[in-house]
């Protein structure tokens, strides 16, 4: 074999256990208990105080290039994924210019990619008004699915579905068995709700009801009923609405649903004036609805956690006037996922198989990748050593990122990657070494 790895604690099959792992041509070919003898040209060793996980796979990244290079990158974004244990990434179809709404666009956003990635990466495409007749193309062409917004997105060059545009795309995409991957928040309600201008963050918060995101959700669900499509639910905030998910899924609609680490993070009570490092969309909720999720996770109402990586530049955070209404909304944290979902995970009473659950077995199985998210023979040689008990303190300055901007700044985290590896080989950050992702070939 081209390599071995001897750990005294791995995440595989049958749990955190000791394992021999073997790896040829970048596939792990057999994972046996510890001890067992297996040769290989290379052999690591691994002991009792890091474990060896499954690369994480996170399936919602606004990488920004091309057209908005200056926000992130390919090749700092897939740093980034690397430093942060995350070996495949999925890119969103926003934000960059032109975004992912046609073959064209998606030909274009690969060649900007080609040879700049430090890991695997995928591309979801866009269901916009009007690009009805190009979802068959692009599905061809190997997205992962498609998404769609139910309000403005931000950016105006990817408008959102009206209730009969989502209808007709969700009726296509079951054509082909393809899936949609929606923003749920209902603009209707939040047109209604409170000026969101101001330094204040419940002023914010009142700004973006748990209701929008509660009724647009139901359309979502009542739809996907209707049609029979494949779809699931984008950075799930509100508590609320985890019992329709659950009722729609008894009743045999296709759904799934994510949420993000800063949800489970940081609770609404402790964000103070001004500090627009923590305006997201749909926002951070209460200390309660913040518990209510991690229940969801535990209850697999809930099942991925990814980031929703949305950097900008530190001029559209607006920190010289503290507008939360101003302000660009998303928060960066590629990075710093595993550690920040960790940190609060274990204080209740979870383990790391929950968490490589969340964030590598269940991403990968959402977005249909057969290759991702386990130590298993077969599976691409995709891992990260984790020390979960060493600590550190979030410093922008040290991060990949493009930006140093980050809502975790300051915050002291639970668990250190100390290293990250892709189909057999540590991913170091001076040779891209990823490929460019699609559907079916993973």
């Amino acid at each position: 074999m081209d390599l071995v790895i001897k750990a005294a604690r791995a995440v595989t099959a049958t749990g955190e256990v000791p394992a021999t792992i073997g790896v040829d041509e970048g596939r792990i070919v057999a994972v046996e208990p510890a001890g067992a003898a297996l040769d290989g040209e290379r052999v690591l060793e691994f002991g009792e105080d890091v474990v060896v996980l499954p690369g994480l796979v996170d399936t919602h990244v606004h990488v920004n290039d091309p057209g908005r290079t200056e926000w992130e990158g390919f090749a700092s974004a897939t740093r980034a994924a690397a430093a942060g244990g995350v070996t495949t990434i999925v890119d969103m179809p926003l934000n960059s210019l032109p975004p992912t709404v046609d073959v064209a666009a998606l030909e274009v956003k690969r060649k900007t990619a080609e040879g700049r990635v430090h890991v695997d990466v995928g591309f979801w495409g866009g269901a916009i008004p009007g690009n009805l007749a190009d979802l068959r193309g692009l599905h061809e062409a190997g997205v992962f699915g498609f998404k769609s917004f139910l309000l403005h997105s931000g950016v105006d060059e990817f408008p959102p579905l009206d209730a009969r545009g989502l209808e007709e795309a969700m009726t296509e995409l079951r054509t082909f068995d393809g899936m949609i991957i929606v923003h749920a928040e209902d603009s209707d309600a939040i047109e209604h709700a409170p000026d969101p201008h101001g330094e204040k963050y419940e002023d914010f918060l009142h700004s973006r009801p748990r209701g929008a995101e509660n009724v647009a959700i139901a359309q979502v669900i009542e739809l996907a009923r209707k049609t029979g499509v494949r779809a699931h639910i984008l950075h799930l905030s509100s508590s609320d609405a985890l019992p329709m998910v659950e009722s729609a899924r008894r009743d045999g609609v296709r759904l799934t649903a994510e949420t993000c680490p800063h949800y489970l993070s940081f609770t609404a009570e402790e964000i103070g004036d001004g500090a627009t490092q923590f305006k997201c969309c749909p926002p951070i909720r209460e200390a309660g609805n913040r518990e209510l999720l991690w229940q969801g996770l535990a209850d697999g109402v809930i099942d991925c956690v990814v980031t929703d990586h949305s950097p900008c530049t530190p001029e559209l955070k607006r920190f010289d006037s503290g507008d939360f209404g101003l302000a660009w909304g998303g928060i960066a944290g590629l990075q710093l996922g595993l550690p920040a979902v960790w940190t609060q995970a274990r204080q209740r009473g979870f383990a790391l198989t929950d968490v490589v659950r969340w964030m590598a077995e269940h991403p990968a199985a959402q977005a249909g990748m057969r290759r991702k998210g386990h130590l298993a023979p077969g599976y691409d040689a995709d891992f990260s050593v984790f020390a979960p008990d060493e600590a550190f303190v979030v410093d922008v300055a040290k991060l990949k990122h493009r930006n140093p901007v980050s809502a975790y700044h300051g915050r002291p985290l639970a668990g250190v990657v100390r290293s990250t590896w892709l189909r057999g080989e540590e991913i170091t950050g001076d040779d891209p070494a990823g490929v460019l992702l699609t559907r079916g070939d993973c």
